[in-house]
């Protein structure tokens, strides 16, 4: 998504080593390409093939953050649900770095007045749920309820589409969120499936936090 040498760059990382999924951020990222940015889409090789523990998210902090350092960007995002080494990156940049957790759920906010997410497996709700307490956000949640698949098959999997509308229905109709957050980077490809079946709103957080990205470079 480069331009030229003159384009403000968005550097968005994936923090775990499945190209698969970076892949899949690069094509829902297409809609956003526009003129005087290029968006970089970039696999951390020394992270897992999906983060899905939090002891996952605690190995790629470091990483991300030497990654942050080496790489020139006008803005970073970090492509995992878990917001890993968010922190971290921020003190090692001047320069925003955006997690798309955080992004995702504030552009849900702006959606309707309650939203749900789908979680990739049970494990990752109560590190989620820690993460909208941090927020003050969490009266606003209708629920979270999990596919209990791995990320890769998220990315890649056959019936995850399927498993993703069951869920999201649930949510919809069981718990009442007027809009659905996917939690994990690897769902991308499949936002505008989900949204056609569901008919409320869908947020890939990727999408949420790249567009937030350009728009804080922008008016910099």
């Amino acid at each position: 998504m480069t331009d030229s040498a003159s384009d403000r760059r968005i550097l968005v990382i994936n923090p775990n080593s499945n190209d698969a999924v970076t892949r899949g951020l690069e094509g829902a990222l297409a809609p956003l390409a526009r003129p005087g940015f290029a968006i970089d889409c970039r696999t951390l090789a020394e992270g897992p093939f999906g983060i899905q523990l939090q002891a996952d998210v605690e190995q790629v902090a470091l990483p991300l953050r030497d990654l942050v350092r080496r790489e020139a960007a006008d803005a970073y995002v970090i492509a995992c649900y878990s917001d890993p080494g968010l922190h971290v990156c921020r003190e090692a940049t001047d320069r925003p770095v955006l997690g798309i957790a955080e992004c995702g759920i504030l552009t849900a906010l702006a959606r309707a007045d309650r939203f749900g997410v789908i979680a990739v497996a049970s494990r990752s709700i109560p590190r989620h749920l820690r993460a909208l307490r941090q927020m003050g956000v969490s009266d606003r949640l209708a629920g979270e309820r999990a596919l209990e698949m791995t990320v890769a098959e998220t990315a890649s999997g056959t019936d995850t589409l399927a498993r993703m509308i069951a869920v999201g229905r649930d949510l919809r109709d069981r718990d009442g969120a007027g809009v659905i957050v996917m939690g994990c980077a690897g769902m991308a490809v499949h936002r505008r499936g989900l949204e056609r079946e569901l008919g409320i709103p869908v947020i890939d957080p990727v999408q949420a936090a790249v567009a937030m990205a350009i728009g804080i470079v922008a008016v910099a």
